[in-house]
């Protein structure tokens, strides 16, 4: 009986030196988590779908590839890159800033600002012209122009 108490004895202080530290599992990110990161890129099936409201196989895969690198640690920034070297940039919802993608940015609030002035000064010519018509004669008064004389004496005589 002394014997076998010595061999368990010594079993378990040899167990206890061998166990490893065991490690917390980290969370499983929440779909809100991957949500955030699938509404900014777009279904590589459907066109202009945005990847976290699609409904295919190909998505729900995509979705669980970004719990996947959420819950080893990557960030969002991270995911959308590996995305885009895999399926290129077209699954990004907001295309990168570099090269003829700057025109994106660019271009649009040039051609606003330029439809601004346009309207602008469309607005204050028509506003200058008015006051121009208007200023000059009034409506009661008396008619200057020949031609607009006859054309009042033509509607006396009909009324």
């Amino acid at each position: 009986m002394k014997r076998f108490l010595w061999i368990f004895l010594a079993v378990s202080l040899f167990s206890l030196v061998w166990v490893g530290n065991v490690f917390a599992q980290k969370p499983t990110p929440s779909d809100d988590e991957v949500n955030a990161v699938a509404s900014q890129m777009f279904c590589p099936v459907c066109e202009n779908t945005p990847l976290d409201v699609c409904p295919t196989q190909a998505c729900a895969q995509w979705r669980e590839l970004i719990r996947t690198k959420l819950s080893e640690g990557w960030n969002a920034d991270q995911i959308k890159q590996y995305f885009a070297t895999q399926y290129g940039v077209r699954v990004l919802a907001e295309p990168p800033r570099q090269g003829l993608n700057w025109l994106v940015y660019i271009v649009p609030p040039f051609l606003i600002v330029i439809g601004v002035y346009i309207l602008f000064r469309a607005f204050r010519s028509m506003h200058t012209v008015n006051q121009l018509a208007g200023g000059e004669t009034e409506p009661n008064g008396p008619a200057t122009d020949e031609y607009t004389s006859r054309i009042e004496e033509e509607l006396k005589k009909r009324n």
